[in-house]
């Protein structure tokens, strides 16, 4: 009896144990589960419809760390450099600071792509070494906030390289990650949109970290950045596979060789003059929104810090018109993955036409609700017809050359934003003035490609190119 009540005391104890012990993996399990929950779900929606398997969920979570990255440097910037000097000084600053930008993108213009082409396996590295640069240059733009050394504007200049050099590989390598049955122009959404969100994740944070001290976003951006140098190693292969590739030549590109040479290029491989009008049309198009979206970041950056809208702080002005703009652009994106892609040329045309008069109402009637109108069409439009470009230049050029295509047209789109962004600097702050020269922007891209716009899409795009 007595050996029976001593077991039984046993059980008594080694069960109570073990539901102390299940209930506090159960509470572990609750407490871990927002986290690995929250991971599962992400990794479930990035990997869907076959992109797992093709290496494309992989670039999507990495171009998410990339926007998160970037709006942690871009709220500190915004908060240290924009607001914290006189207006007049602030504009020359960044005049400066633009006319440094745009020198390398108009000399590596006809450099960058054929430089990528003839380094194809080097595509990860490049990407990694994007993301490490702007980890570096974010920890030296915090000693610089804090000391208030001119070693800001460099590293500021350099953080803007090393995410559009980024931008040129990505778009680059997203072809080569396509799944089965998967258009371009829903990769290129469904990667666009991940950078969206992730952004809108971020920018809150990044707020809260500023309010702890100045440097707090920067050492945030460090971190993200660093993570996202060793996830670019963890895309597949492939990535830097160039099998049966050849580089796309730009008119641009074809104006720098001559006599024999330029002959010689031409027959060898193909351009984009030579692969389909609808292609050049639409980057003309694409260039005209992205010169009018550099146009209004700056410009109304200034004119809402010296005139902000009616009843609202300058901080709260920029914002309004700030979040109009990502809401657009993030609308403009899923629409994008909606539509069908057998009219790319109705698209272009149509949202530019759109965004033109959009911009001449906002102009002739300035006022808070237009002006935030302009921001969010502009922002649907320039998504809208970039995914249309893409599709063009999947369907019209051929896939020897489409990847460098793909580098050349985003070199040509940032200098693009690069002009319209000197223009808004120098402009005077008048709102009826300023958004009027923004619509003559759009309107000369518009006018200068219509016609051939809409010639190809009366075709149909049945006429191939012919690969010279």
């Amino acid at each position: 009896m007595k050996h029976v009540a001593t077991a039984d005391r046993r059980r008594v104890r080694g069960g109570g144990a073990s539901r102390v012990g299940g209930a506090v993996r159960s509470v572990g399990r609750a407490l871990h589960f927002p986290v690995t929950g929250a991971a599962r779900g992400i990794r479930k929606a990035t990997h869907a419809h076959g992109a797992g398997e093709s290496g494309l969920g992989k670039l999507i979570e990495l171009h998410a760390v990339n926007g998160a990255g970037d709006v942690m440097i871009t709220v500190a910037l915004a908060s240290t450099v924009f607001f914290s000097v006189p207006t007049d000084e602030a504009r020359g600053r960044v005049a400066l600071y633009l006319a440094i930008t745009m020198a390398p993108f108009t000399v590596l213009a006809p450099v960058i792509g054929p430089l990528l082409d003839r380094l194809p396996h080097g595509r990860r590295a490049a990407m990694a070494g994007a993301m490490l640069a702007r980890a570096l240059l974010a920890l030296v733009i915090s000693g610089a906030v804090a000391s208030g050394s001119l070693e800001l504007y460099p590293a500021a200049l350099g953080v803007l390289v090393a995410s559009k050099a980024y931008g040129v590989v990505r778009s680059a390598v997203v072809p080569r990650l396509l799944p089965p049955r998967f258009s371009l122009v829903k990769a290129n959404s469904r990667v666009t949109l991940a950078g969206l969100l992730a952004t809108g994740v971020a920018a809150p944070v990044a707020a809260g970290l500023h309010k702890v001290g100045d440097p707090w976003p920067l050492y945030g951006a460090f971190v993200i950045f660093v993570a996202g140098t060793i996830l670019s190693f963890s895309l597949p292969p492939k990535v830097d596979s160039a099998k049966g590739e050849d580089v796309a030549l730009l008119a641009a590109d074809e104006q720098h060789l001559h006599g024999p040479q330029r002959r010689k290029e031409q027959a060898k491989r193909p351009g984009l003059r030579t692969v389909g009008p609808a292609v050049t049309h639409a980057l003309g198009a694409n260039a005209a929104l992205r010169c009018l979206s550099g146009f209004l970041i700056f410009f109304l950056a200034f004119l809402l810090r010296e005139h902000p809208l009616t009843g609202e702080s300058a901080a709260v002005s920029l914002g309004i018109v700030g979040v109009a703009a990502g809401v657009g652009n993030a609308l403009g994106t899923a629409v994008g993955s909606w539509l069908k892609s057998r009219a790319p040329e109705i698209i272009i045309v149509t949202v530019v036409a759109v965004v033109l008069g959009t911009a001449i109402v906002a102009a002739l009637f300035f006022g808070t609700f237009l002006v935030a109108c302009l921001a969010a069409v502009a922002g649907f439009g320039q998504a809208l017809a970039k995914l249309a470009l893409d599709a063009l230049i999947q369907r019209d050029v051929p896939e020897l050359v489409r990847t460098s295509a793909f580098a050349r047209s985003e070199t040509l789109l940032q200098m693009a934003w690069v002009f319209g962004g000197a223009v808004g600097i120098v402009l005077p702050l008048n709102g009826t003035v300023g958004l009027l020269i923004g619509a003559v922007f759009v309107a000369a891209g518009w006018l200068s490609t219509v016609k051939g716009l809409l010639a190809s899409a009366r075709h149909g795009g049945r006429t191939r190119p012919r690969v010279a």
